[in-house]
Order: structure tokens, then C-alpha cells, then sequence
């Protein structure tokens, strides 16, 4: 879900590109984006990409089963291509991202000249970290019951 309707209710076409660049990115790392819950590098799909990206490590988001695949370096500038469109569709404000016959045109090959993506949305780690796997919740419940005379 885009930031612009997440936060403000608003859509537009800036919209479904942002949806489509996530989708792009679990396609190509064979993760879903929700699949970081408790993940101590990043929140999600987008920021470990993200983080990969800063860090030059692109290879290290692509699934290993498309690892496996890949054969030549054709494959490997359609990857790369591939994760580069994915991280210009999901940048947090919608005028950065490129419209969706602009991506068509990327991903044709057609236009070979790609702006440098800028953060995504929801990348932000969150202040408060904490180990929820081995940690039980108490609840403070009073029940009262109600007697007549």
C-alpha cells in the first residue's frame, strides 16, 4: 500500500506503480514484503532491499532459485534492472516515482538511463526494539460481578 493512502487516504497512479515495485521486489527475492516480522535488519521487504542496495550487496536479495538459473550476463542486467525499477517504484513521495508506462519502458529496455532510487517508504527502523519471541503478555484485568440483593 502506497504511503500517500496509507497515511492520507489519497490514491492515485503513483499508487499502483508503488504496488507494483513491491511486487517486482518479492518476486525477485522470493520474499514478501511482510515476511521480515522481528527481522533485526530491517522492518521489511523494502528496507532490507534498501540496505542491500546502500551496501552494494544487490546479489545478496535475489532468491536463490533465480540465482541458480541465472546463466549469462544478459540475466544477470535484467536482475539488476529488475531490482533497480523496483526500488524507483517504491520511493516514499509519489512525484519521484516514474509512471507505469515509463517502467514498461525500463523494463523493454527502452530506456537505459535510470535515476538513482532514492529511500523507499516504510523503511525507518522502529526507535523502540525489542525481542518479542520470548516474551509473554500480562494483561491487567479486573472482573467485576455484578450481585443483586
Amino acid at each position: 500500500m502506497s504511503p500517500e493512502y496509507a497515511m492520507q487516504g489519497q490514491f492515485s497512479e503513483k499508487s499502483d506503480v508503488f504496488s507494483f515495485g513491491v511486487l517486482l521486489l518479492e518476486i525477485v527475492s522470493g520474499r514478501r514484503n511482510t515476511s521480515f516480522y522481528n527481522n533485526q535488519y530491517a522492518l521489511n521487504l523494502l528496507g532490507y532491499a534498501w540496505k542491500l542496495w546502500n551496501e552494494g550487496d544487490i546479489w545478496g536479495l535475489v532468491d536463490q532459485v533465480i540465482l541458480e538459473l541465472e546463466s549469462d550476463s544478459k540475466n544477470e542486467r535484467e536482475i539488476k534492472r529488475c531490482i533497480h525499477v523496483g526500488l524507483l517504484c517504491v520511493q516514499e513521495y509519489a512525484k519521484d516515482r516514474p509512471t507505469m508506462s515509463t517502467v514498461v519502458s525500463i523494463l523493454n529496455s527502452e530506456i537505459s538511463n535510470l535515476d538513482t532510487p532514492k529511500q523507499p517508504a516504510f523503511t525507518q527502523t522502529p526507535l523502540i526494539t525489542h525481542d518479542v519471541e520470548n516474551k509473554v503478555s500480562l494483561n491487567d484485568v479486573t472482573l467485576t460481578s455484578f450481585d443483586g440483593r
